[in-house]
């Protein structure tokens, strides 16, 4: 759909961003593309080059890690899908631009999208269009829904309209963003009942499910270590890596497109997933497994090839101001984030040794709110909505996995502590995330851990209170401070 149509329908003709700009002057300097690739609920841990076993996982990805950097220690802001892109695309924690929930963002507040409008860039979007609201504030040039993606999970149909949009852009002689946005692999998978379901209509008028090139079988695959490994849990997984390894032909589909065109070595490539994967103790969470993201940047020229940052953290608030910097852009006032530029072309940077995640929303708009401070080491999250009455309820629990834990848990004790714990939770959970990296073991209530349990909850304090975090009382509360 081009510019003028998209705006038409979405606003009446009228939008926040120029229906047409002046080329960039004479002298002006050449700015970068920008292409982010973003996966759809996948862990971190999926692909081969940050540690999965399956063989011929994600040969695209791993290869785009060969040829830039990956940040072992990056996070998304929120895990869960519309929140977490609307802090990317703002700089901003979710109550500060309007996305604590499936919401658009406040019309006050400046997107990406805006700055790099002004500056002459022809923006596209490709899937997952819904999840940047309102869509005026976006300013997209070209729009590719997901009926136009079957689905948003057909990888040869991005390429194709990856690639019509970047010749675009290279005919108009303008730089371009262009944000490629997987559906894979978010629920359902391939091969599930939740699949068939989810596709009746077509399978009934004879048209086929979105074409997967690989499924793989329960035994070939390893169960994560924060879910039992029982037999539907295990089958389960299995159906998820065979959506993920077609998020990873996506990807690979893409960068195909991009280099036919001949604009790689000018563009600044980032990958990651939105957040953790749809199951238990990952999406929707503030879990290790929620919020870390597979980050991998390549952009030829500036960054080292072949490089993992494993000492700083990055995060989500972050992507703004770090494309803002990279393409030479104005940043407006009031972004959270801070540019991680530097880092990319080599350097270090002070007050980067951890991050700060946030849940407070469903897509069902129940609100859980929940806070976590990750160290390298340590993981400390406060759940201000448990009350031991009030049941979490959220879309990892749908399919296999959630009911097959349910009925273990009547005869296994340790899977029944699981399951309680993740339904009803507890106020206040401390992990010891190098030697415990899936959350088995909470530390908060252990004697032996109290001065550790105390200098989280005191650095998560100062950061709330920097931040105007909304949870700040409640944490006060919790340990008894007053004011």
């Amino acid at each position: 759909m081009d510019r003028r149509a998209f705006l038409r329908r979405v606003v009446g003709g009228v939008a926040a961003c120029a229906l047409s700009r002046a080329p960039l002057g004479l002298g002006a300097p050449e700015r970068p593309n920008v292409l982010l690739i973003t996966a759809d609920d996948m862990n971190w841990d999926s692909l081969g080059v940050t540690g999965c076993k399956i063989p011929g996982i994600s040969p695209n990805l791993d290869k785009l890690a060969s040829q830039g950097m990956r940040f072992a220690h990056a996070h998304v802001t929120v895990a869960v899908c519309m929140p977490c892109r609307e802090v990317l695309m703002t700089g901003r924690y979710t109550w500060r631009c309007g996305a604590v929930g499936f919401h658009p963002i406040r019309p006050d507040v400046p997107t990406l999208q805006e700055q790099l409008d002004r500056a002459g860039y022809m923006q596209g979007i490709l899937g997952k269009v819904p999840h940047l609201a309102p869509q005026r504030k976006f300013c997209w040039d070209t729009v590719v829904g997901a009926n136009e993606l079957d689905a948003g999970r057909s990888p040869q149909l991005y390429y194709q309209h990856a690639k019509a949009f970047i010749e675009k852009a290279k005919a108009a002689g303008k730089p371009f963003f262009l944000m490629a946005n997987s559906h894979d692999p978010h629920r359902p998978f391939v091969g599930s009942q939740q699949e068939r379901g989810k596709f009746r209509r077509r399978i009934q008028n004879g048209k086929p499910l979105p074409k997967a090139s690989r499924v793989y079988k329960p035994e070939e695959i390893e169960v994560p270590g924060f879910l039992p490994d029982i037999p539907d849990v295990r089958k389960e997984v299995a159906q998820y890596f065979g959506s993920a390894h077609r998020s990873d032909e996506t990807a690979g589909a893409v960068l195909r497109a991009l280099e036919e065109t001949g604009l790689a070595d000018n563009t600044l490539v980032m990958f990651l997933s939105d957040h953790g994967m749809a199951f238990p103790f990952a999406k929707t969470n503030c879990y290790l497994n929620s919020t870390r993201t597979p980050w991998i940047v390549r952009w030829p020229g500036k960054v080292k090839p072949g490089t993992v940052d494993r000492e700083h953290f990055i995060s989500g608030i972050d992507f703004m101001p770090t494309i803002l910097d990279a393409t030479g852009v104005a940043p407006p006032q009031g972004m959270d984030g801070r540019s991680f530029l530097p880092l990319l072309l080599g350097g270090k940077q002070e007050g980067r040794g951890f991050v700060y995640t946030v849940f407070d929303q469903t897509a069902g708009r129940k609100n859980y709110p929940m806070r976590c401070l990750q160290t390298h080491r340590l993981g400390y999250i406060f759940n201000p909505w448990s009350d031991g009455r009030t049941v979490f309820r959220n879309e990892s629990q749908s399919g296999l996995s959630m009911k097959a834990m349910r009925k273990a848990a009547e005869t296994d004790k340790a899977i029944a502590a699981r399951v309680q714990l993740f339904l009803y939770r507890v106020r206040e959970e401390l992990y010891d995330f190098e030697k415990d990296p899936d959350g088995l073991h909470n530390l908060a209530d252990d004697p032996k851990h109290r001065a550790e349990l105390d200098r989280m909850r005191k650095a998560m304090l100062a950061h709330m209170a920097r931040i105007g975090d909304p949870q700040l009382p409640a944490l006060k509360k919790q340990i008894g401070m007053k004011g």
